[in-house]
């Protein structure tokens, strides 16, 4: 599975970072363990989650195939709070088990067919405390979320520090089946520089998404629509799918 230009080069993954945050879903992330636990974030890019977790308390690891996001998480943790690893989700080998694993930011939608997906939840499994949880989340591929990534209403700017503004838009390449292949496009006013980073994501239906947590080996699938803990139905924006190992 190759990495995208905007995660592996640290130029770019620095400008991803001032351009994503969390909202109501790191608020769910960050209160779902109520008593200090041992955590993998998988695909854990440039740590904005998985600091969050060490600075509540929480003993955390960090697993991202991607140098540049690792880099940039990297000089984050000032205080040495959290484990890094770089590895893909299919192949990283711990000598520690989880209580829980958590896939934050649609990073469950890089894997691209069933192949991938069931490679990276079985190992993901093993890892996992028996009774642990796996928290994974992926859009509802009946909102399609992706028509509204268009130039117009995706432009923003913002100044990224040592880098000036930059301003970034989304624009959609293709639509196949499942997946959505598309630009994120940077513009650096200083430089005027435009760097695009190509990136294609597969938008499983929630049916796929069961059967391969079963096939991982986790059982007890619970799903949630949204971030306040709605069930999960055709309307929803999102699956949210936390699964018992």
């Amino acid at each position: 599975m190759p990495v995208d230009a905007a995660f592996s080069r640290f130029d770019m993954a620095r400008l991803y970072d001032a351009f994503n945050h969390h909202g109501e879903d790191g608020d769910f992330y960050e209160n779902f363990a109520q008593s200090p636990s041992r955590v993998l974030d998988i695909g854990c890019g440039t740590g904005s989650m998985t600091l969050r977790l060490a600075k509540r308390g929480h003993m955390v690891t960090g697993v991202d195939p991607a140098d540049g996001m690792l880099q940039i998480a990297r000089m984050k943790d000032g205080q040495g709070r959290v484990d890094w690893v770089q590895a893909p989700a299919s192949e990283f080998s711990l000598p520690d088990r989880f209580d829980l694993a958590i896939m934050t930011g649609h990073v469950f939608q890089v894997f691209l067919d069933d192949t991938e997906t069931l490679a990276a939840l079985r190992n993901i499994h093993r890892h996992l405390k028996p009774g642990g949880t796996l928290i994974l989340e992926s859009r509802n591929p009946r909102a399609r979320a992706w028509e509204d990534w268009t130039e117009a209403k995706t432009r923003e700017c913002r100044v990224v520090d040592g880098v000036g503004p930059v301003e970034v838009y989304y624009q959609i390449k293709d639509v196949e089946a499942e997946h959505v292949t598309f630009d994120a496009v940077f513009s650096i006013e200083a430089t005027g520089e435009t760097l695009i980073s190509e990136s294609r994501l597969r938008f499983a239906k929630v049916e796929t998404i069961q059967s391969l947590l079963a096939a991982a080996g986790f059982h007890e699938v619970e799903l949630l629509g949204w971030w306040d803990r709605t069930p999960y139905s055709d309307t929803s924006p999102e699956i949210i799918a936390l699964a018992r190992a």
